[in-house]
């Protein structure tokens, strides 16, 4: 018996049909605060069984929702959008508990996502395909997108308030039904937003949620009646993602990790580029795809960059998420701070200069919390552990540059593509990097390359396995199939 059921506190429970039920599987596991080690709640795991009951429920809803008028498929979303800034912040405190992030970042991430569900809020617009007339002598030709079924999305832990809804509000505006598996780790966000979405008005069976880990995910891949799988998350399962599900003749995007960059350039402010930069890299205790922790700085003002870094970095106070003047919340779990710490290990020994070591920090009050400093390395080269793979963590590193075009040249070299940023006041050297950096997500005086909704969330390279992104248009094609309709009348 677990600790939450031993203390009597309620499971996590799937969402199927409209009704909340309990996983069949045997397996589970708690649920913990990282910040204080308290044992919030169960999650039982999903067996094939269940999965295999949400499908036929997602199909059998998908038969009526996907004739219904699309103005009438907005309307959920439109409450969904109000329930959830209502309940924005005991949203936010919740995830805080059960992730570790700062009640500011939690409440920002939540606004990320309401984005998004304002966003395909306007389907009766995504949806249009287009129209010729006379594309041929005597004929008229249109494209018509239509939905397509069950479509399920995998979501990590580090956003378990927003990643979800860079598919959820698309996929059913558009027609279809939608199966979320969210992360074991921090469940009990997506169970308060299915509460919400429960009291939107959804029809039974249109949007569903399936807990659970490996086995559950596989039975996803595996089962014939979903036509398609979004996932977030690492990039050795990502690849693992698109293989399998493509493989069982699903459509797939597939988010990866990554190995983000900062450019700085002698011309930029660097007092704003150091206060940028350290919080693109520190946010969320560094768990998001976009920290950028790699800074290539120019060698003429290397020195000056790095002791701004260094001060900025030393300022963050490490604490409870939910305590005002906290900067840095708790990492996910222990097992994830020991792979922290092997890192900043690996960098030692790599011979980079660790100038700031967090690696000791104590929270009064917190002693069984997940709790790990900034740490900021100096003199890393590309050939570092530290300066190719995804610590996921407070870790900075710099290394000096040439210039702009050596900084390019860093980025580029990455196995990875998902952002970037220039910190410049040269006009030509923005459009150089806009030109010739290969990341999908790039930015230009701004810390972090986060696009907003009725943008695509781009990525490349190792960061990304698919064709089409989540969020905006790009999510839309994905959900739906375009029917070209072509139309003569011979006595017209």
């Amino acid at each position: 018996m677990s600790e939450s059921e031993q203390s009597g506190q309620a499971s996590v429970q799937n969402y199927i049909g409209s009704q909340w039920t309990d996983a069949t599987g045997s397996d589970g596991t708690d649920v913990v605060n990282p910040a204080t080690g308290e044992t919030l709640s169960y999650v039982g795991f999903s067996t094939e069984d269940d999965v295999d009951d949400a499908v036929q429920r997602g199909q059998e809803a998908f038969e009526s929702w996907s004739q219904r008028p699309i103005e009438e498929r907005i309307q959920p979303l439109f409450e969904l959008k109000a329930l959830l800034e209502a309940n924005i912040d005991e949203l936010a405190e919740l995830l805080v508990r059960e992730h570790g992030k700062t009640f500011g970042e939690a409440k920002g991430e939540l606004r990320r996502g309401i984005e998004n569900v304002e966003t395909a809020c306007g389907m009766p617009t995504l949806m249009q395909a287009g129209h010729v007339e006379n594309a041929a002598p005597d004929i008229d030709e249109t494209a018509v997108r239509q939905p397509l079924g069950v479509f399920a999305a995998i979501t990590p832990f580090n956003f378990p308030g927003m990643i979800p809804l860079w598919f959820l509000p698309y996929a059913v505006a558009s027609g279809n039904s939608f199966i979320l598996k969210p992360s074991e780790r921090d469940p009990l966000t997506a169970k308060r937003l299915f509460e919400l979405i429960d009291e939107a008005g959804f029809p039974d069976g249109v949007v569903q949620l399936i807990n659970g880990s490996v086995d559950t995910v596989n039975a996803i891949l595996e089962h014939d009646g979903i036509e398609g799988v979004s996932f977030v998350g690492s990039t050795p399962v990502a690849r693992t993602i698109y293989e399998k599900a493509a493989a069982n003749g699903k459509r797939v995007q597939a988010q990866g990790g990554a190995k983000n960059h900062v450019i700085v350039s002698e011309t930029a402010n660097l007092e704003f580029a150091a206060r940028k930069s350290v919080s693109s890299a520190l946010a969320c205790s560094g768990e998001r795809c976009l920290a950028n922790d790699i800074i290539c700085v120019e060698e003429s003002v290397y020195e000056e960059f790095v002791d701004l870094v260094v001060d900025v970095a030393d300022e963050q106070v490490v604490g409870y998420g939910l305590d005002e003047e906290t900067d840095i919340g708790a990492l996910i779990t222990p097992e994830h701070e020991d792979r922290v710490r092997n890192y900043v290990e690996i960098g030692i020994q790599e011979g980079a200069n660790l100038v700031l070591d967090g690696r000791d920090v104590e929270v009064d009050g917190y002693e069984n919390g997940n709790f790990f400093g900034p740490c900021i390395f100096t003199d890393v080269t590309e050939d570092m552990v530290i300066a190719r793979e995804e610590i996921f963590g407070p870790v900075l590193g710099l290394m000096p540059v040439a210039d702009v075009d050596e900084g390019i040249e860093v980025v580029n070299a990455s196995d990875f593509g998902n952002a970037a940023s220039l910190f410049t006041d040269r006009g030509a050297e923005a459009r150089n990097f806009r030109h010739n950096a290969q990341a999908g997500n790039l930015a230009v005086n701004a810390g972090t390359a986060a696009p907003m909704a009725f943008f695509h969330f781009g990525g490349r390279k190792d960061s990304f396995f698919g064709d089409l992104h989540a969020q905006a248009e790009d999510v839309v094609r994905f959900y739906t199939d375009e029917t070209v309709y072509i139309e003569r009348w011979p006595d017209a």
